[in-house]
């Protein structure tokens, strides 16, 4: 599957807002937004009131960006969504949230979600006692997700040790970073999902 290799930073920078796309240094001075708050190109900085459709279409873009997935499987979650119970865009908020490679990030584990789907990617992680190479990979309640044992001696994940504990972990999740193990509590409500998408419109952008 193909994705995105541009500047994370130009994707904030077209949003006109932070999606945290690079970890710490989105809370630094060097943040794009920061130094320059308006959309890339040579007309950036032109303000252009967006259409009813043009409005949907940003909020969809933000979140395909956040949580870093590309047009075919957004649209595949979407479909998901509208079969389950419920609202289909908490729903939606809801399968996004539980992909390993956000899960992994939410624990702490990573800096960010590209970081998060590359440890994945590379065989870090194990679910319920097994390795998971797949960061689109769904977990459900109750599942346990942990740093494989061999993977916690490497520099790198002593470093994620010692930040995650000045993180704030959603309740939805629990961890324990002296085995650098999690567990998903229960599934997130629409409550303890803090992106900045508004889903009411994507629905309406795809319900066209």
């Amino acid at each position: 599957m193909g994705r995105y290799t541009g500047p994370s930073c130009r994707l904030c920078r077209r949003e006109g807002i932070k999606l945290y796309l690079k970890g710490e240094r989105c809370y630094t001075p060097k943040c794009a937004i920061e130094r320059r708050g308006y959309a890339p190109g040579q007309h950036g900085q032109m303000k252009k009131k967006l259409s009813e459709y043009g409005i949907q279409l940003r909020e969809k873009q933000k979140a395909k960006r956040i949580y870093g997935i590309l047009e075919n499987q957004f649209k595949i979650y979407f479909e998901r969504a509208t079969k389950q119970k419920g609202v289909t865009g908490e729903n939606l908020l809801r399968l996004l949230e539980l992909r390993l490679d956000n899960v992994v990030y939410r624990l702490g584990f990573a800096k960010s979600r590209a970081q998060a789907r590359q440890i994945v990617r590379h065989g870090h992680i194990e679910v319920n006692g097994k390795k998971v190479t797949i960061p689109s990979y769904q977990v459900r309640a109750k599942d346990v997700i942990a740093v494989r044992e061999k993977s916690r001696e490497l520099e790198f994940f002593k470093e994620m040790a010692e930040l995650g504990r000045t993180r704030i972990v959603p309740e939805w999740l629990s961890v324990n970073y002296d085995t650098l193990t999690g567990e998903v509590l229960r599934v997130p409500n629409r409550e303890d999902i803090d992106v900045p998408v508004q889903e009411h419109l994507i629905v309406e952008l795809y319900s066209k």
